[in-house]
């Protein structure tokens, strides 16, 4: 089946293209279905019209569908749920499901009849479903996970946990590594020079103003220790705070990595600093370039597995 095209530049490559496996997910990534196979595409150009009014259905009443995207313009019934979809014409050559963190987007060409849609609708009803509930579990989790900025609240740094403690005899933000702890006890403590009355905003800057210096230092060792691995050079390190986006590399030797990998473990971040200097000999992802990877990293697919599985607590 033909799967819905993307546009990409080819002299940037970004981790979440497609490799020999699975695929590294965002933090809020999106889904992409096969599409059904095309009819005959006609030569007039498709263009997008103007939203299509909601259907409603028989037995459904005025009650609002469980799964509801917020531009939906049409619904359809699936199994026992309801679903508002945003709907959009597109000039690609079949139709294509996206499910996202707001919910499912249908495209199709102009010459699609929405009945075509319907019935591609139902013929991915069960992937569509699984992958609502989905988006819709990870929210769930994303939203127990929120910090709450204050004395005493722990966070992930380098796989472990360290706790806040607002001290205002320190300057700036002083980490004590600590020792030996009892199990599921954290044994570091992060001193931020903050006193008891800051402000939840005043943490969060602090916090990770101190999370980005970390992160730029681990980094810059890191690259530094795979690009002579590999014989590359990196001549531009950023620090990047996509929300897509672990990491990406240009053919000009510019590499982009997102800070928040510092909460990860090292085996982790040295998964996403090798996969995009692998880039800057393999400007692709064929098999050419996972081996690349797997010359520096031979049990790469762990650590690609973790931090594909892993969910970060929201930090904003």
């Amino acid at each position: 089946m033909a799967r819905p095209s993307h546009d990409t530049d080819p002299q940037q490559l970004s981790l979440f293209e497609a490799g020999p496996s699975a695929p590294v997910a965002p933090p809020a990534a999106r889904t992409v279905a096969p599409s059904p196979a095309p009819q005959a595409l006609p030569s007039t150009l498709l263009q997008q019209p103007a939203a299509l009014p909601t259907q409603p259905h028989p037995s459904a009443g005025s009650a609002a569908p469980r799964f509801h995207h917020p531009r939906a313009h049409r619904q359809v019934t699936l199994g026992e749920h309801r679903v508002g979809y945003e709907f959009r014409r597109a000039k690609r050559r079949s139709i294509g499901f996206v499910v996202g963190s707001e919910g499912l987007s249908v495209s199709a060409p102009r010459w699609v009849s929405m009945n075509e849609v319907d019935q591609a609708l139902q013929a991915k009803a069960g992937w569509i479903l699984r992958k609502l509930h989905e988006q819709r579990e990870r929210a769930d989790r994303l939203q127990a996970s929120r910090i709450e900025w204050r004395d005493g609240t722990s966070l992930p740094f380098l796989g472990e946990s360290v706790v806040v403690v607002l001290d205002p005899r320190v300057t700036g933000a002083v980490l004590d590594p600590g020792g030996e702890a009892l199990p599921g006890v954290p044994r570091m403590t992060l001193h931020v020079g903050l006193p008891q009355s800051a402000t939840q905003s005043q943490i969060r800057e602090a916090v990770q103003s101190w999370l980005q210096r970390q992160a730029r230092r681990v980094f810059e060792a890191r690259c530094e220790h795979f690009a002579q691995a590999l014989g590359v050079r990196v001549r531009r390190l950023s620090l990047s705070s996509a929300a897509t986006r672990w990491g990406s590399a240009s053919a000009d030797g510019s590499v982009r990595l997102n800070w928040r990998l510092i909460h990860f473990a090292m085996p982790v971040i040295d998964y996403v600093v090798t996969h995009e200097l692998a880039h800057l000999r393999e400007m692709n992802h064929s098999s050419a370039f996972w081996e690349v990877v797997r010359s520096v990293l031979p049990d790469f697919e762990r650590s690609r597995g973790a931090l594909r599985d892993e969910l970060l607590p929201s930090l904003e």
